[in-house]
């Protein structure tokens, strides 16, 4: 299943029927609520939760055997035949087609971005590229690295709604200059949803000589995912999202090529000893997020990861199809651009500014039990819907007459 490619075709298959309503028991979310916003934090299974208390309980009982002996390889030798990092690394890293020693955690994307940014090397003039579509922290991070360093932040602005991946691509190209020194691509965009054409839009700054760093904190799980293949230089994602995993857990990958002259925003002391040790220790810290990551990664497995995301990804689609058709609008954005999020305009009634959104989203949530983000984009209102496996079409139906009631 390529989300690349198009996914008209893609529907549920009769396996996928477990999934829906009877998935909530799997997590702790309040019942009482109907959960359209999974995108936004992640919410993480009561199995995975379980398995992360008992990494934690195990750390207590011999705090400094745990820590300082076997969670990396600095501090000495260990019964252990890889530290737990570097195993929890390598079942991370083959979750999306890489390599172990390519792939370090770090606390989420953000971290991610500021580790590359923190170590690139601006001259005077030169420019970091990003879209207008970048989540909002990432753009303060690229803006913080071009003023101290005397560059420039360019902004390429990317029309949403789109009909075609094929756009963003010939923009891109016509945006990079000979003084771009990295460009920041998201993979799925965090307001408007949109899975972009990454892999194109990679080979596009490759052939101007443009090195790129990714934005994928929606990508893990959420789709298929390789990360060799896009022929990117930086990948930094979450997994505490569509990957499961408990909060604080992301990761960032770096090709071979990229990694010697790559430091961790923390220094500490895995300096001068190589990028897998710099980034696995940098103070001490709760590290069971990422140890227990990889069992999130086996309970998608055991679940389904393609029935998953195939369920998620129709569900995402239905949801975009049937409401945008109700309110008298056409879908923002080609099926294979929508993953398992969909970003969807609102009646022009109910406002055109952030406070109506905040408004409207408060309403949602404490006057009919409905968590899902509303967004002023473009000088109007719009609802991002997630569509996790606990989620059903009923749940798009309840938030639409909710929504109808404000008009």
């Amino acid at each position: 299943m390529d989300f690349d490619q198009d996914t008209e075709a893609l529907e549920p298959s009769a396996n996928q029927t477990r999934f829906g309503r009877a998935m909530r028991a799997h997590w702790f979310l309040d019942p009482s609520i109907i959960y359209l916003n999974h995108g936004t934090v992640g919410a993480t299974p009561k199995q995975v939760l379980a398995v992360q208390q008992a990494l934690r309980e195990e750390m207590e009982q011999q705090p400094a055997r745990f820590l300082l002996r076997e969670l990396s390889a600095l501090s000495g030798p260990s019964e252990r035949a890889l530290p737990r990092l570097r195993e929890a690394a390598q079942a991370v890293a083959r979750f999306m087609g890489a390599e172990g020693q390519d792939l370090v955690f770090v606390d989420n994307a953000t971290t991610g971005v500021n580790a590359v940014l923190g170590s690139l090397e601006l001259q005077p003039g030169d420019e970091i590229l990003i879209t207008n579509l970048a989540y909002g922290a990432v753009r303060n991070a690229a803006a913080f690295a071009a003023e101290r360093r005397g560059g420039r932040l360019v902004t390429l602005e990317l029309p949403f709604p789109v009909s075609s991946p094929a756009d963003y691509v010939n923009r891109l190209a016509q945006a990079l200059t000979p003084r771009t020194r990295l460009a920041i691509l998201d993979h799925i965009t965090s307001e408007t949803a949109l899975v972009l054409p990454l892999a194109a839009m990679a080979a596009c700054c490759r052939a101007a000589g443009v090195p790129v760093l990714v934005d994928g904190a929606h990508a893990p799980g959420a789709i298929p995912l390789d990360i060799p293949r896009l022929g990117v230089d930086y990948y930094t994602g979450n997994l505490h999202k569509w990957a499961l995993a408990p909060k604080g857990c992301g990761f960032l990958w770096v090709a071979p090529e990229r990694q010697q002259s790559l430091h961790p925003p923390v220094i500490s002391w895995g300096l001068g000893r190589g990028f897998v040790q710099e980034f696995d220790w940098v103070g001490t810290k709760d590290p069971t997020p990422f140890l227990a990551a990889p069992a999130a990664l086996e309970l998608m497995q055991a679940w389904g990861l393609d029935a998953m995301q195939a369920y998620n990804h129709h569900l995402a689609w239905q949801a975009a199809v049937w409401l945008t058709a109700r309110w008298g609008f056409e879908p923002p954005a080609p099926r294979a651009m929508l993953g398992c999020m969909a970003t969807l305009p609102l009646p022009a009634s109910l406002g055109n500014t952030r406070e109506d959104a905040v408004r409207l989203q408060y309403a949602l949530l404490y006057q009919h039990r409905i968590e899902a983000p509303i967004l002023c984009l473009n000088g109007r209102l719009w609802v991002r819907i997630s569509a996790q496996v606990y989620n059903t079409l009923e749940d798009v139906e309840a938030l639409a007459r909710a929504i109808e009631a404000w008009q």
